[in-house]
């Protein structure tokens, strides 16, 4: 464990991601830092013993660089690329999750109450081993009984089974390095022969404030394989321009991506312990701004 100087600071700059900006959190300290097989591995603590600063971001995992999660925002990214697609699907009995080591997917998707049998393939057994120790609140993900966990490479997996899943999630880091693969057509061909007839898929997305090409271009991907496509928006303050955006698209031709098929009351929400997805913010999420309307539709 390294402590840190109060005074210091942690920059994800990336010329290639978001030119031109970047975003710093105040760090107290850098819990641990290592260099996996696949990606550097950094894990901080941005908490302050001044109590009256109640603003930080608790615990935060970086890859490569790139803030993947943040205690105190990441609810907002895992409720949203779970739910939209599960409550989209009339009955998702069985779901992949592609990526995910941090556990914060798997937290969610098997809190659905119509979600049997949860199988994830994460290729990098240190992020989720790291995760159990320093996110359990989202690492609690792994310990469901609905859920199998596996680790190895998710092409491969999913040329394996074929037809096999209702839900396919793809909870990737950005589209740089070994993740770029999973922004690229033939990564979309696959996943649609993995699923069901009527099977839905949900992708991190980017976000259009920083990268518009590259949303532009993998919706296009996604539309040579699938009928019904859309992208649905969530606001997550750590993220670049605080905005993340989700891929998701149908093979049933009649599916409504912005009418759940899954409407959830107050009350389940509560007793799901939901703090960012409801059935209003299912509906709005694919309302888009003027100009990215445009260019997307």
């Amino acid at each position: 464990m390294v402590t840190m100087d109060s005074s210091e600071w942690f920059s994800e700059v990336s010329e290639q991601l978001w030119p031109g900006q970047c975003f710093s959190l105040k760090i107290k300290k850098v819990l641990h830092e290592e260099r996996s097989k696949y990606q550097d591995i950094k894990i901080l603590d941005t908490s302050s013993n001044d109590c009256s600063m109640s603003f930080t971001y608790g615990t935060v995992l970086v890859l490569d660089g790139i803030i993947q999660c943040t205690q105190r925002d990441e609810f907002a990214y895992q409720e949203m690329i779970a739910f939209l697609p599960l409550c989209s699907h009339p009955n998702p009995k069985k779901v992949l999750i592609v990526g995910g080591g941090d556990g914060g997917v798997a937290r969610e998707v098997v809190k659905h109450p119509l979600v049997e049998e949860v199988h994830q393939v994460e290729i990098d057994d240190r992020v989720v081993e790291l995760s159990k120790k320093y996110l359990p609140f989202m690492a609690c993900g792994f310990d469901s009984h609905k859920l199998q966990l596996t680790i190895g490479d998710g092409f491969e997996y999913m040329k394996q089974r074929e037809g096999e899943f209702d839900v396919i999630i793809t909870d990737s880091s950005d589209p740089v390095g070994p993740a770029k693969s999973l922004f690229n057509e033939s990564y979309f061909g696959l996943a649609k022969k993995a699923l069901k007839p009527n099977g839905i898929i949900c992708s991190q997305g980017g976000s259009l404030w920083v990268d518009e090409t590259l949303v532009k271009d993998t919706l296009s991907h996604i539309r040579k394989h699938f009928p019904v496509t859309g992208y649905g928006i969530a606001s997550v303050p750590s993220y670049p321009c605080g905005q993340i955006g989700f891929f998701i698209a149908s093979l049933n031709e009649n599916t409504k991506l912005n009418e759940p098929s899954k409407v959830f009351s107050s009350e389940e929400v509560d007793r799901l312990k939901l703090r960012y997805y409801t059935t209003e913010i299912h509906r709005t999420a694919f309302t888009l701004p003027r100009y990215a309307a445009k260019l997307l539709h």
